[in-house]
């Protein structure tokens, strides 16, 4: 099973200016990403696709080459990851590299680990559309979470059943935490949307592995997680 590995860091950052390449615990936040990566396969089969000259110059640092500079209707606010990832797997495909399954890291999760990759993969067996990583979430639809209906009052979103009145007993409940997508590429060039995946198994993380740095207070609990950790 060949394994393409895919970062995707795009370089207009608004709530973070510059996030992909500020220095967390003294390293570039990227750079957490990039060793997993190689960690797992030779640089040939580790993509960085950024539109960010300053981006794929801190990549390079580390010795990994990035293969070209993403297009800049790929690099937009509107632009989704689909559009990258088919982007990148023709680029290959134009080198004669042709994966099985595409690894899509975003380099906004420094607490994943190699392990945590390594995990999901096992899960995939070829038959799923998608391995994605989760961890449970807080925000329950059964009883938290509330939808304004059409005559403007609150509403749960999902309906239990009658027989369940207590939290605890309700279906669990997962979110996807951005940090590991095992993608299938015979269902990508099938689909060409990750939202048409249908066929999705659950790779569960920890909530602090599962950490994705996208605001400041995010940033802030990260650098508190590995002050914790020095002191450790």
């Amino acid at each position: 099973m060949k394994v393409l590995y895919l970062i995707t860091a795009r370089g207009g950052s608004k709530g973070i200016p510059g996030k992909n390449t500020k220095p967390l615990n003294g390293k570039p936040l990227i750079n957490y990403t990039v060793e997993v990566a190689r960690q797992l396969s030779d640089d040939k089969l580790i993509c960085v696709s950024t539109d960010s000259e300053e981006i794929a110059n801190t990549v390079e640092k580390t010795g990994l080459k990035v293969p070209f500079i993403r297009p800049a209707h790929l690099a937009t606010d509107t632009a989704g990851s689909d559009g990258v990832i088919e982007h990148a797997l023709t680029f290959y495909a134009s080198k004669n590299i042709h994966p099985d399954v595409l690894v899509l890291l975003q380099p906004t999760s420094p607490f994943r680990k190699t392990e945590h990759v390594k995990e999901a993969l096992q899960l995939f067996t070829g038959n799923e559309d998608m391995v994605v990583a989760v961890k449970e979430s807080k925000a329950n639809p059964y009883f938290t979470l509330l939808e304004e209906n059409t005559e403007g009052y609150l509403e749960k979103s999902k309906k239990l059943p009658e027989a369940i009145t207590r939290r605890q007993d309700s279906p669990p409940v997962y979110e996807m935490n951005g940090a590991v997508y095992v993608i299938n590429v015979k269902s990508f060039n099938r689909l060409k949307s990750l939202s048409k995946f249908t066929k999705l198994k659950k790779y569960i993380m920890s909530q602090e592995a599962s950490i994705d740095i996208d605001t400041p207070l995010d940033w802030k609990l990260a650098e508190l997680i590995f002050t914790q950790q020095h002191e450790k």
